[in-house]
């Protein structure tokens, strides 16, 4: 059933507006239109009041940053703008050079250039032409090369610093956008793997990494120079704009006591003793017996310093200065020099020489059996026996063969300032066990370097004085000049008269019955001792093998030179007689001729060996 409602007012049946009613939102058709909307104008003073206001301001914002970047903030403004338009330069000093002492150069600076990349200069579209370019040039990878290429945030960066001047003019004829030269040196040796031990190298920045490079970096390298100058946005210099320029001060020159041929025959013939014995190394020294001048130094294997970095850090050293041994029966006349000056002991003292002896625990016996023999000290020496050697040093204290010992130079340095140099093992001698005091007296149980064993017979063939071994002779400057280099320290050491006996025990040793008779030259009185010790190897964790050695000086009467042979672990032969004394004649007769001197023309005193000879 439909419900009923109440209509809406005014809403006739049907739902249909009547015809009286007017739309809800039609106003009334006689009600008067409303009249548009009148714009007033504010006071017109006030209006310019306040547009003066803001326009001042404005101004004063504007006054304000003006007078923060003229006044306030000026300097900083003006560095930075010359931090982008003045590029400073540095101007390389040119390195002296390192010469013998005849003034031949051993390492020298000559002229180079830098070539260098300003990736994102180089054309897009000729990069692989410039890459593949440059990368024959310079004798580079192609892959290297590329990828310095690729590096297009970056604005600088050096290809190689040692390019020959010509061929970085062909290169920059090339005329490649975004490739660069500039000039600098570079250092060559023009002996190759001459006194390369010695002399060391530098590295690519141009500072001394080993050898004499390095401990007189300060003196060769001079001082580098300074340039500014200003540039455009395209890294082109503005012509008539301001520069600076600091002019490099070049480095001083080192000048050696090394005499470059001695050097040369030093180095041949320790190589050819190293490979034919299958030694592991070996070094030779040959010094002024006056001056203590280091004539020549010599490593096998050595080093070609230009090609440096093929070789690796062990054959690279200065083994006369770094590495340590035990001398052996070298070491014999230093127990010789303490018996002899504080034991009563002559060289005509004689011993009844077995070939063992007890010590503490320990039986010691001479290199070869043999029966009991009156030996004299002369025959003990020349006859390098272990016994009696050990016999000899009874007559004297553990306390007074430690001091001798050391007054010629072991435990510590030579003081000659070489780089790398060892300054050897020698234990306080309360320290010493009962075994270790015989041991000690013919050269085991102590450690030395080559160089520390050459002055010891230095001291002797100079009458007992030490001489501070040196290498330096000074240094020059752009004219050649000399500035010679401080005195070397003297220091006696033993009397001139036990220096005068000892040299005579050690002519015995070269004689007819000695073990140094590989070493006579002929028409020369030589002096000298073999040493043949058992060799310490860490790596078998004890001793494996030999270290050879031979040490003398001549003329035996009148002393000008001595010279050194070690060579360590032998292979082929052990015995310093046998493997180091040629070597040592080699060399020496080779010094002698070139230095120019002459035999004596004295012949050696018949030396007495065996009692009642």
């Amino acid at each position: 059933m439909r419900s009923r409602g109440l209509r809406p007012p005014g809403r006739p049946p049907g739902g249909q507006p009547s015809r009286n009613q007017q739309p809800r939102n039609t106003p009334p058709r006689n009600q008067p239109p409303r009249p548009p909307a009148v714009l007033r104008l504010g006071d017109p003073e006030r209006r310019l009041h306040a547009g003066l206001i803001a326009m001042a301001f404005v101004l004063s914002l504007f006054a304000g940053r003006l007078v923060q970047l003229q006044g306030l903030d000026s300097k900083v403004l003006q560095a930075k703008a010359a931090q982008y338009r003045v590029q400073p330069e540095t101007l390389p000093a040119k390195r002296g050079s390192i010469t013998d002492m005849k003034g031949h150069e051993l390492a020298l600076t000559v002229d180079a250039a830098e070539i260098y990349v300003d990736p994102h200069e180089v054309d897009p579209n000729k990069r692989d032409l410039v890459g593949a370019t440059l990368a024959r040039e310079l004798n580079l990878p192609k892959e290297k090369v590329a990828a310095a290429l690729a590096k297009t945030d970056q604005r600088y960066i050096p290809l190689d610093r040692d390019v020959e001047p010509l061929r970085a003019k062909r290169i920059m004829s090339l005329r490649f956008k975004g490739v660069g030269s500039k000039p600098t040196y570079r250092r060559l040796y023009p002996g190759g793997k001459l006194a390369g031990n010695l002399i060391g190298f530098v590295g690519f920045d141009g500072h001394g990494l080993e050898g004499m490079e390095r401990t007189y970096d300060k003196v060769l390298a001079g001082q580098d120079g300074q340039q500014s100058i200003e540039i455009g946005r395209r890294g082109e210099r503005i012509p008539m704009t301001r520069s600076t320029r600091k002019e490099p001060v070049p480095g001083r020159g080192v000048r050696l006591t090394i005499e470059r041929d001695i050097q040369w025959a030093a180095e041949q013939a320790i190589d050819r003793q190293v490979r034919a014995s299958k030694a592991l190394s070996g070094s030779v020294i040959v010094m002024d017996t006056k001056t203590g001048q280091i004539i020549a130094m010599a490593n096998s294997p050595g080093v070609d310093l230009n090609h440096w970095d093929a070789v690796s850090e062990t054959e690279r050293s200065n083994r006369a200065v770094s590495e340590v041994f035990e001398p052996g029966s070298t070491n014999k006349v230093i127990t010789a020099a303490a018996a002899i000056e504080h034991g009563g002991v002559t060289p005509d003292t004689v011993f009844r020489v077995p070939d063992q002896i007890q010590c503490a625990d320990r039986t010691l016996k001479d290199a070869h059996p043999h029966a009991p023999e009156r030996l004299t000290f002369t025959g003990v020496i020349a006859e390098s026996s272990n016994v009696g050697t050990i016999l000899a040093a009874r007559k004297i204290s553990d306390q007074r063969l430690y001091d001798t010992i050391r007054a010629f130079g072991f435990g510590s340095t030579s003081g000659a300032d070489l780089p790398g140099e060892q300054a050897g093992l020698l234990p306080p001698w309360q320290s010493w066990s009962g075994s270790q005091r015989c041991t000690v007296a013919y050269g085991q149980g102590v450690s030395v370097t080559a160089l520390q064993m050459a002055s010891v017979y230095q001291t002797i063939a100079n009458g007992g004085v030490r001489v501070t071994p040196s290498l330096v002779a000074g240094t020059t400057d752009d004219h050649g000049r000399l500035v010679p280099a401080p005195t070397a320290k003297q220091t006696r050491v033993i009397s001139e008269t036990t220096a005068r006996q000892i040299s005579g025990m050690l002519e015995a040793a070269v004689g007819n019955d000695g073990t140094g008779t590989e070493a006579a030259i002929p028409g020369y009185r030589v002096a000298g001792k073999t040493g043949t010790a058992m060799r310490y190897d860490q790596k078998c964790g004890g001793y494996c093998g030999y270290t050879a050695t031979f040490v003398g000086f001549t003329p035996a009467d009148a002393p000008r030179l001595m010279a050194l042979a070690v060579i360590q672990d032998p292979k082929k032969g052990h015995y310093g007689g046998m493997v180091a004394a040629p070597v040592f004649k080699e060399v020496m007769s080779f010094a002698l001729k070139t230095m120019k001197i002459p035999p004596t023309g004295t012949k050696a005193p018949k030396a007495v060996l065996r009692a009642g000879e």
